[in-house]
Order: C-alpha cells, then structure tokens, then sequence
C-alpha cells in the first residue's frame, strides 16, 4: 500500500478531505520522527505497536562484489515491535 492510498482509505474512513487526510498522515510521520530523535526514543501506540530508536554498532562487514573486508560504521536505525491488536488482525 503506498502513502497515496492510505490517504485516500484515512479520507474515505474518517468522511475528511484527501488533503485533511494527507496532512494528518504527514503531522503523524513528523511527530514520530522527531520523538525518535530523542536520547532514549520510544513511541508507543497501545494495541498497534512501538517504535523504537536502536544504536547499531560499528562491525565489520565484506563487500560482495569483491568479497573484501570493510569497516561499517556505527549508526541509529528503528525498530517496530508490533503490539497485541495488530498481531490479532493479522
């Protein structure tokens, strides 16, 4: 499902326009990511999941086309733990 269709579905469902909608969506995403952005970083959304800033550390890796080693550096990535309602439905 792309972005413009959960628009239109969050349109549809909640009888707004698709730009009230599309601006909602993306008042959500911003939101989300700048709680993620914070030190220790949690978004929780009871019965669908949390999100969840992780620090991935430096390793090493080995580039495939050559099978060299390489060094990959440290960085922060996201995890989503899905919650209760959600692994129901699905």
């Amino acid at each position: 499902m792309t972005k413009a269709e959960v628009v239109e579905q969050m349109a549809k469902d909640a009888g707004i326009s698709k730009a009230a909608a599309g601006a909602a969506l993306n008042s959500f995403t911003a939101t989300v990511t700048k709680a993620l952005k914070k030190k220790e970083a949690r978004v929780t959304l009871v019965g669908f999941g949390t999100f969840q800033k992780i620090r991935r550390k430096a390793r090493k890796g080995r580039n495939p086309q050559t099978g060299e080693p390489i060094k990959i550096k440290a960085s922060n990535s996201v995890k989503f733990k899905a919650g209760k309602g959600l692994k129901e439905a699905i």
